[in-house]
């Protein structure tokens, strides 16, 4: 569930909805890369100001809803968490990589929307739920939906 976070001169609570397809579209989102993904972002928590709350995946894209700091912009968080992810998929599922030629992970666009902490996080985790048609849930912070 997001949380109040309390720096030295603010306290904030940012919430973005990201969307990030793989590269073509190609559906190559299995559960080993669902588990990698799930692992990275476990990482990324502990060497960033980065907080997932809920992370979904639907075979050819992935629905991140993160909380972060206001030093972070999105364009920073969206950077980290695609170069890190693609990073540890092609180390450890190494059949990605030739489903998509060699090339890039993720593709060069997103899709990122700001969630309001009363009243629109349920709107667009109901939203998030609902995409695709083979959507499956992967993490979840109890409560917040």
């Amino acid at each position: 569930m997001s949380e109040y976070i309390h720096k030295d001169h603010n306290v904030s609570v940012l919430l973005y909805h990201l969307v990030f397809p793989a590269k073509y579209r190609r559906v190559v989102i299995d559960e080993q890369v669902e588990k990698v993904l799930k692992e990275s972002c476990v990482g990324l928590e502990l060497r960033y100001e980065i907080k997932f709350l809920e992370i979904g995946t639907d075979k050819d894209h992935v629905h991140f809803l993160v909380q972060s700091v206001p030093t972070y912009s999105v364009t920073k968080i969206v950077t980290v968490i695609k170069s890190i992810t693609a990073r540890e998929v092609f180390k450890k599922c190494p059949q990605v990589k030739k489903k998509l030629w060699g090339g890039e992970f993720w593709t060069d666009g997103y899709f990122a929307s700001t969630v309001g902490k009363h009243g629109d996080e349920k709107k667009i985790g109901s939203y998030v739920q609902s995409q695709g048609q083979d959507y499956q849930q992967h993490y979840f912070q109890p409560g917040l939906f």
